[in-house]
């Protein structure tokens, strides 16, 4: 299966960036999927002008980022909060490809308070029903996340392990379900 993780932090140094570095290198190395991270940061989007509802109709600069975003099987979304909600450039990202029907969503939030973007994941389970998407029932709320994952995407709090155990076993169990010619083992 291809899994899409989107970083949705516009900004440079982002500790959010960390968990998707983690979840990527984690999910490559516990499960036969594809997995790739798609970072905000890397694209020039733009404020939405048009929907690209295929890889065709996206202008050329940006047909690397339509292909991946079609040719994904399920998405990961990571997020900080930001005023009680996620990231405004993961909206945009989204925007410019709104109708995701049947893919599995896995929502990761996370900040560096003691609610870890509790409330951008409530957010965010809306969002997921407007793209057609189907959003895996278990979040990865990661308070702390500063202190929980080094700048290069290593695991610093060990007891949070079994929380990302939980989170990856429920998105892989609804992703493989809606894909079960793609199912592996976890492992």
């Amino acid at each position: 299966m291809n899994i899409e993780i989107i970083a949705g932090s516009p900004r440079k140094n982002s500790v959010t960036q960390r968990l998707a570095i983690f979840l990527k290198n984690y999910l490559s190395t516990h499960t036969a999927h594809q997995v790739q991270i798609i970072d905000v940061k890397d694209w020039e989007i733009g404020l939405l002008q048009q929907v690209f509802t295929s890889e065709e109709h996206a202008p050329e600069h940006l047909k690397p980022l339509a292909k991946r975003m079609f040719a994904a099987d399920a998405f990961i979304l990571v997020t900080p909060e930001y005023n009680g909600s996620y990231s405004a450039a993961l909206q945009n990202l989204l925007d410019h490809f709104p109708k995701q029907t049947h893919k599995p969503f896995g929502i990761v939030t996370a900040s560096t308070g003691a609610l870890g973007g509790m409330r951008s994941a409530q957010q965010l389970l809306l969002l997921v029903a407007a793209l057609f998407g189907i959003a895996s029932p278990y979040l990865l709320v990661t308070p702390f996340v500063d202190q929980k994952f080094s700048a290069e995407g290593e695991l610093l709090d060990p007891a949070f392990q079994k929380n990302i155990d939980i989170f990856i076993k429920e998105f892989l169990w609804l992703a493989e379900s809606l894909h079960p010619e793609q199912v592996t083992s976890y492992n």
